[in-house]
């Protein structure tokens, strides 16, 4: 039986000629990625190895992007803590205020993610260098500890999905749009411990801004991991951003999958996950009643990147947000945020009303630049709309696309492009 691009990746990272599905390895990693909130905890685990120093100062990325600039004292002692440790191991990709951005779009930016790679993140959202045919996950950070010290982690090989795309999306069609409705399909739990390969002549027509969505929420239908194969866009985009080689597997023609699914791009539409969780998925035209909203964010991990931006530029130009909606813009990184204001899409954005942000996580997880009160509603291109993810346990967070969002923000209630004549 043939193997997966998963599937190769980790039997080479491992050493091994094959691997199947279940088997336990140990795999040599490319790099070890944690955050202001995780990268505490592994680094005081590591205090208690008797190994004391990391394996690799160049295979280690630390990434200072929930709380910063600090909101608090507890989030300023988390960022000195790792601040001082990237300083004492002398770790290279360390990323603080003026050069940070929001790990997930700053690595791939950074060049420090490649296909055939082997990540480990102490994020649950590092599966997103996917897109570039790379195996990432996230792991703990007791794993991600062991990972700085040794550079090496345990692994069940995970089995597969592969989601055959074909067809083209329309205009405001998006890879949230995609990730949302296949999460809708198969569920919050639908590929659990599976690697979800995206595979077909539909790939062709994503953009990588597209693929990077879609790899990141692959953890949302409980994914091992999300993967695409590497064509001529991954391959520019690889070669724009890194000097690093990078090495392309594909899969066996035999390889065994547990499920097969073909999705029609040009078929989909605007789609939103209603709270409490990304599967409670409809289509724009599945919504019969007006749904009032109180705020907007265009950001984060999944939908911080220039296209994003530029989605909602598109609809945001010449309108304003509505009276009594807090419209919150976040570029993902420092050079997007340039690219943007180049670009002219912060005046934009400002002169309609919105507030443009420094790159953070912030209002994903609650934590700060868009908490939400009782009863308040959110719509929002984050990932993840559990209750009280965003602030109040009676707030709620409908997820979707920037185009939806920024048209949303418009009229005052979720709503496509479309109804504004776009």
């Amino acid at each position: 039986m043939g193997m997966t691009m998963t599937q190769k990746i980790l039997a080479h990272a491992a050493g091994l000629d094959y691997v199947e599905a279940g088997q336990l390895i140990e795999a040599n990693l490319d790099l070890v990625l944690g955050n202001d909130i995780t990268s505490p905890v592994a680094i005081h685990e590591m205090d208690k190895f008797t190994k004391k120093t990391v394996f690799d100062k160049d295979k280690i990325a630390l990434v200072m992007d929930h709380f910063i600039p600090n909101k608090d004292i507890k989030s300023a002692e988390h960022c000195k803590c790792v601040r001082e440790f990237a300083c004492r191991h002398e770790i290279t990709n360390y990323f603080d205020v003026g050069e940070m951005g929001i790990e997930h779009a700053l690595l791939p930016e950074k060049g420090l993610t490649v296909a055939g790679d082997v990540i480990i993140g102490a994020d649950s959202h590092t599966c997103t260098y996917g897109a570039l045919g790379a195996f990432s996950t996230g792991v703990g950070s007791t794993d991600m500890a062991a990972g700085m010290a040794t550079g090496k982690a345990w692994f069940k090989v995970p089995s597969a999905i592969r989601f055959n795309l074909i067809g083209k999306p329309a205009k405001w069609v998006s890879g949230k749009d995609v990730i949302l409705h296949i999460i809708g399909m198969i569920g919050v739990d639908g590929a659990l411990y599976k690697s979800m390969e995206f595979t077909g002549e539909g790939v062709a027509n994503l953009t990588m801004d597209d693929r990077f969505t879609i790899a990141n929420m692959a953890i949302e239908a409980g994914g091992k991991n999300g993967i695409f194969p590497v064509d001529d866009k991954a391959i520019a985009y690889m070669k724009g951003h890194s000097n690093r080689p990078y090495q392309i597997f594909e899969a066996d023609p035999d390889a065994e999958y547990d499920e097969e699914y073909t999705i029609d791009l040009s078929q989909l539409k605007p789609t939103i996950a209603f709270p409490h969780l990304p599967e409670n998925t409809k289509t724009i035209d599945e919504i019969t009643e007006d749904v009032t909203i109180d705020q907007a964010v265009i950001g984060s991990c999944t939908n911080g990147r220039i296209q994003d931006l530029r989605q909602a530029a598109e609809i945001l130009k010449g309108r304003k947000v509505k009276k009594g909606v807090r419209c919150i813009v976040i570029p993902a990184t420092q050079s997007i945020y340039l690219q943007a204001m180049e670009e002219g899409l912060l005046k934009i954005f400002i002169e309609a009303g919105a507030v443009v942000s420094t790159p953070t996580c912030g209002p994903c997880l609650g934590g700060y630049m868009g908490i939400l009160a009782a009863k308040e509603r959110c719509i929002s291109t984050t990932n993840r709309n559990f209750v009280g993810r965003m602030g109040h346990v009676e707030s709620e967070v409908y997820l979707a696309s920037p185009a939806v969002a920024a048209a949303s923000a418009v009229t005052g209630k979720i709503s496509a492009p479309d109804e504004l004549g776009l």
